[in-house]
């Protein structure tokens, strides 16, 4: 018996950031949109807990108990009096450190293919509670759609899409590390008076109307200046999909990925080619959001091959 989960990839339409808090984190207006990129993870019952990976950049995630994924089966095990003793195989396909929240979306995928594979029934607001204490991002990835999230960005607002939004996400020659931004951020805000950060209005009514003209005008990432201070080149990727059309381009989330809205799928497939042929990015993918969150695709009864970065 095994469970396989489908979980998304998010850009970050709006990332608001307020001043460093005591505790080291930032308050956070994060308004989340699910993409059409997807991680699906399988836990297979096992003599002991093991992740194992394969896709894009396998080798770059981490295959211990460090792995969102390991950490989510732990926190449920230990919830519900279970054994841990899962085999895990994460089967990649959102951008590994690429600002897309794949550990985060693995790690939810674990959370509710172990609560599948151990019948432990738990609510959803008990695997939105664990899926807080495991990371910011998780509990969107939980959730899908699109949703704001404050707080650290893990409280979570439900929010209206009219429509179908579609992206081009082009993917850096290397990673960007979160923390390492945000501490950049907080070195370029250093004497600077932050405000309390709040949503978009505009950006939000864009996103119930299902206008993309009306979200290109109103995107925007209070992280984008720390990135590319780290990360210089990634000006010119935006550049070059600002050149080709589209509507508006951004750092999605903490980077190094960079995201480019189109008012359709024939105008996101030009601004791929284009970035495809500009040699300033690795690689080009496009997708279309809202997507939905973790959800149970496959209870096969064969087991999953083991497929070791």
């Amino acid at each position: 018996m095994s469970v396989t989960v489908r979980v998304p990839a998010k850009v970050n339409v709006q990332l608001a950031v307020g001043a460093a808090r005591p505790d080291g984190f930032h308050d956070l207006a994060n308004v989340f949109l699910a993409v059409g990129l997807y991680d699906e993870v399988t836990v297979t019952p096992a003599d002991e807990l093991r992740v194992t990976c394969s896709g894009p950049d396998a080798a770059q995630v981490p295959l211990d108990r460090t792995n969102l994924a390991a950490r989510a089966a732990v926190a449920l095990a230990e919830r519900y009096g279970r054994s841990e003793a899962v085999h895990i195989h994460i089967a990649k396909d959102i951008p590994v450190a690429g600002g897309m929240a794949g550990g985060s979306a693995d790690g939810a995928g674990a959370l509710v293919a172990c609560d599948a594979l151990w019948g432990t029934g738990a609510s959803r607001a008990e695997l939105l509670d664990i899926c807080a204490e495991l990371g910011s991002d998780v509990p969107f990835s939980l959730v899908g759609g699109a949703a704001l999230g404050v707080g650290r960005g893990e409280k979570l607002t439900p929010l209206e899409t009219g429509g179908t939004f579609h992206w081009v996400f082009a993917m850096a020659g290397r990673g960007l590390s979160t923390p390492a931004v945000f501490r950049e951020f907080d070195r370029l805000a250093e004497g600077v008076d932050i405000p309390e950060p709040i949503a978009s209005q505009p950006l939000l009514d864009a996103l119930a109307k299902g206008d993309p003209d009306a979200l290109a005008a109103a995107v925007s990432n209070d992280l984008q200046p720390a990135a590319l201070s780290l990360f210089p080149e990634l000006a010119d990727t935006l550049a070059a999909g600002r050149a080709a059309g589209a509507l508006a381009a951004l750092v999605s989330g903490s980077g190094p990925t960079t995201a480019f809205l189109a008012r359709d799928p024939g105008s996101a497939e030009k601004v791929a080619q284009a970035l495809a042929a500009s040699g300033t990015c690795r690689t080009v993918r496009t997708a279309a959001g809202p997507a939905v969150g973790a959800t149970v695709i496959a209870r096969p009864s064969h087991q999953v091959h083991e497929n070791p970065a």
